[in-house]
């Protein structure tokens, strides 16, 4: 189910996504207004729309395995979004309606200006490349996204149906891809190009904070290092987690630039950490473009004076679409340092297994959402034993993301796992507060 830790589990699910379903949409909106004080102002619910162009175009050019497959990827990027831009919040629920269409509910305080921009980094998120089933080539998807903010007069039915009649608007016209149920677009304060000035700024005047996640020892619960997470908090829009800052410095053509920072600010932070554990950094297609990336890699982590033998780099399937060739060539040679690789997100999407045969990789990282049901349903619990047994034979490692119950740690910890990270333990931190924990 895709809600935030704070927020119980619905009854029912979308069996193809493992999103919340219309009905527990329906639901969470009633209830949340229901619960909500009477005594303060009303319940503060935004919800956005999220529609697909070219979905039915995806089923009958590639076939409805590649459709679906579409929708879960769509469904994972909406979750990850969330789970990112509003771990904040007090409570959020995505979900699938039918089809191509998703709703995305936050019960927090949140100008419309960060609410549509939110809207926007999303959208862009869910356009990135998909990879097709087999592996060759990927296919784009197109979202337009209704917005509104639900007032005391509205209802679940009358919030559907006003965002509805928005998207049906927009699907019309064939212009904005963002609209309010209002019918007044805000400016979200910033142009893109504002945005992108900003971000330089923000690097200049090391604006650009680097929490940290701790990561921990299924076997004796003991910390093992720490994954290090990018945030930024923007004057306007507030904070912005690390998809959309990389989205950002993309279109600003800085990715290089905002990655080489990041990943300076952790390996200096990291310096003062206990010798045995480990630091985890996201690496970019950008980044692995670059044929003289390992040795320049290298030369950082040396003159920084961090072990690269205590370094892994984590990579997400867009890393592979473009070249699985150089990528190999560029990993390899990172292994020759003694860097170690993982995987992240896998069980996402298609989860092309090709990546684990042809790649020099060390670990698989499951993505959160296998923790999905696995407590309860028979087929997701077959489906981890299954992954953990596979990476056992590749002598692949597995750590679990996304841990936020301790039956769920038990189950994995039985399963074969061998290290998890999640709100279980402990939400990412600055690096005072990790040294001190590791410390302790």
């Amino acid at each position: 189910m895709a809600t935030n830790p704070q927020e119980p589990m619905r009854k029912t699910r979308d069996a193809l996504t493992g999103l919340a379903d219309q009905p527990s949409a329906r639901e969470t909106i009633a209830r949340w207004q229901r619960e909500w004080p009477s005594d303060t102002i009303s319940c503060p619910i935004q919800a956005m729309l999220i529609t697909l162009g070219r979905i039915d175009n995806v089923n009958v050019a590639f076939g409805e395995l590649a459709g679906d497959g579409a929708l879960v990827e769509v469904a994972q990027r909406i979750k990850h979004f969330a789970a990112d831009e509003l771990e904040s919040s007090n409570a959020w629920v995505a979900a699938r309606l039918n089809g191509g269409t998703f709703l995305l509910l936050a019960r927090q305080e949140c100008s419309r200006e960060r609410w549509q921009w939110l809207a926007e980094a999303l959208a862009d998120a869910i356009a990135l490349p998909i990879a097709s089933p087999e592996g060759e080539g990927s296919l784009r998807l197109w979202p337009r996204i209704a917005l509104m903010r639900v007032t005391e007069k509205d209802d679940p039915e009358s919030v559907l149906e006003r965002l509805a009649a928005v998207a049906e608007g927009m699907r019309e016209s064939n212009r904005r891809r963002i609209d309010w149920s209002t019918g007044k677009a805000v400016h979200a304060g910033r142009s893109n190009r504002q945005f992108e000035a900003d971000l330089l700024a923000a690097i200049d005047r090391n604006e650009i904070q680097i929490l940290f996640q701790p990561q921990y020892s299924l076997e004796d619960d003991r910390i093992i290092g720490a994954e290090a997470l990018a945030r930024w908090d923007h004057p306007v829009v507030g904070r912005i987690g690390g998809g959309a800052l990389f989205q950002i410095a993309e279109r600003a053509d800085h990715i290089a630039h905002l990655s080489r920072h990041i990943v300076e600010r952790a390996l200096e932070e990291a310096l003062a950490w206990p010798h045995h554990l480990q630091l985890s950094i996201n690496i970019t297609p950008v980044d692995l473009a670059v044929e003289n990336f390992a040795i320049d890699f290298a030369q950082m982590a040396e003159r920084i004076g961090f072990p690269l033998g205590r370094i892994t780099l984590e990579l997400v399937e867009q890393v592979l679409l473009a070249d699985l060739d150089r990528v190999s060539r560029v990993l390899d040679q990172l292994k020759l340092f003694g860097v170690q690789i993982a995987l992240d997100d896998f069980g996402a999407g298609f989860c092309n297994f090709r990546y684990l045969k042809v790649l020099p990789i060390d670990c698989i990282k499951l993505d959160r959402s296998m923790l999905d049901g696995v407590l309860e349903d028979e087929r997701d619990k077959a489906v981890v034993h299954a992954i953990v047994a596979m990476a056992a034979a590749l002598d692949l490692t597995v750590v679990v993301e996304g841990v936020e119950q301790e039956a769920q740690r038990e189950f994995m910890q039985a399963a074969g796992c061998k290290a998890y990270q999640g709100f279980l333990r402990a939400k990412p931190m600055t690096a005072q507060v990790f040294l001190k924990l590791a410390n302790s």
